[in-house]
């Protein structure tokens, strides 16, 4: 009996039909437009994208097919969250550190040539109608990740103030992203303005102030504990991206199980299918 195909060909941006509807994620081969270098750790990667991907909402994420930086071979894809979706232009962007062979390896792509990703996975943040405020936290790569959902609340006309965190000003990236959404506050370790202590005033204006109707947060787990603990003395809720290293990226494999705690008991979740945003009192950090 002759073998079915598991799956199809993947969507060539620009060349394949529009994939039929219903289908949540798809493989995509996505040319790249550009692709340079923020700093001495950040790239910024710029794609054309398909139609399903360009469905990807803020927190979802791509897992992506890395070319090898050396002789040996990369055996799993590294998830990347999303840093802007550019729907006018039909484009994809993702800002991402250099850390490893993956990231190491995409950072070997250049113009013209073809990123293969999967995607959108996950569940992404949400947004209530009710909020007029929001803070965003983020750090590292973390301030990746809140860019889209401050887009997003802007496009809303939700207020948005993004506590930038950095160890140097160097690494206070896409700055001017969020100035045209919000007001922008940079914490740095070089002056010690990122210090618990100093963000946790921070916070307390801005709720004195009721300019903080949700919070959101990424990439350090310090300013993730100070924004949970203030949460829940405040009754703000909140949603964490959560970060974590992942082999499959669509749940089976179970590599990316973390522990949770929901209404008092503990309870494992995987990142990648069940995340990976979270809400911030459930999420226990990492």
């Amino acid at each position: 009996m002759a073998h079915q195909p598991f799956a199809s060909a993947p969507h060539v941006v620009g060349k394949s039909p529009t994939a039929e509807n219903g289908i949540p994620a798809e493989e995509s081969l996505c040319p790249v437009v550009s692709h340079t270098w923020v700093n001495s750790e950040y790239k910024h990667l710029v794609v054309e994208a398909s139609p399903k991907a360009l469905e990807v909402k803020p927190g979802q994420f791509f897992n992506l097919l890395c070319p090898s930086p050396d002789e040996g071979e990369l055996w799993l894809r590294r998830p990347q969250s999303v840093y802007r979706i550019d729907h006018e232009h039909g484009r994809i962007e993702f800002l991402y550190k250099c850390v490893g062979r993956g990231t190491y390896g995409l950072a070997t792509l250049e113009r013209g040539q073809a990123l293969n990703m999967v995607g959108p996975l996950g569940v992404g943040f949400s947004m209530h109608p009710a909020w007029k405020h929001i803070v965003v936290l983020g750090r590292g790569v973390g301030l990746a990740t809140m860019a889209p959902i401050s887009q997003l609340a802007a496009e809303r006309g939700v207020g948005v103030t993004a506590i930038l965190s950095a160890r140097s000003p160097e690494f206070v990236m896409a700055q001017d992203l969020f100035a045209n959404v919000g007001h922008v506050i940079s914490v740095l370790d070089t002056d010690g303005t990122s210090a618990v202590e100093n963000v946790e005033a921070i916070l307390g204006s801005l709720i004195a102030q009721r300019r903080a109707d949700a919070f959101f947060t990424c990439g350090s787990n310090r300013l993730f504990q100070l924004m949970k603990r203030l949460g829940r003395e405040q009754g703000i809720p909140g949603q964490i991206a959560m970060e974590q290293v992942m082999a499959c990226g669509l749940g089976p494999c179970y590599v990316c199980v973390r522990t949770f705690e929901v209404n008092g008991k503990k309870e494992l979740r995987r990142v990648c299918i069940e995340g990976p945003v979270f809400d911030l009192q459930e999420a226990v950090g990492w």
